[in-house]
């Protein structure tokens, strides 16, 4: 198991790492300057960060009302998945178009790419974060 140390080290270099490179990338792929990304960069990291919070507490209180336990199946973590993404998408769509002054199809296509972006991203950091920092071995129980 990780240390909260190594979670909190994680996360951070999670966000930073995403920030430094999406903020470029976004501008030059959307031909907008690179500020208004990195605040469209920071305003979805800093919202994604609290809708995990809160959306993972309300799927759980859901599921424990609906099933009586919080356990999650192969199917269940789909759904958990698709709906936190697609709340995501409904929570971000609306700022995008306001801040960057387009349409709110042109926001759902900004939306949709940062978020394929951030697929690709989390695999690669994550595997590379493990690559380079190890998670260290658990002592088997009575040694």
């Amino acid at each position: 198991m990780r240390s909260t140390k190594d979670r909190i080290r994680h996360a951070v270099s999670f966000e930073i790492i995403g920030l430094v490179l999406v903020t470029p990338l976004g501008a030059w792929a959307f031909d907008m300057k690179v500020q208004h990304i990195g605040v469209v960069a920071v305003v979805g990291a800093t919202l994604a960060t609290v809708w995990n919070y809160v959306y993972n507490l309300m799927f759980d209180h859901a599921k424990l009302w609906l099933t009586g336990r919080v356990g999650k199946s192969p199917v269940v973590r789909v759904l958990h998945a698709v709906l936190f993404e697609a709340g995501l998408l409904i929570l971000l769509i609306p700022f995008i178009a306001w801040y960057l002054g387009v349409g709110l199809l042109q926001a759902l296509m900004m939306d949709i790419a940062f978020a394929g972006f951030y697929l690709v991203y989390a695999f690669v950091f994550n595997w590379t974060y493990d690559l380079v920092l190890p998670v260290p071995e658990v002592p088997e129980a009575g040694r």
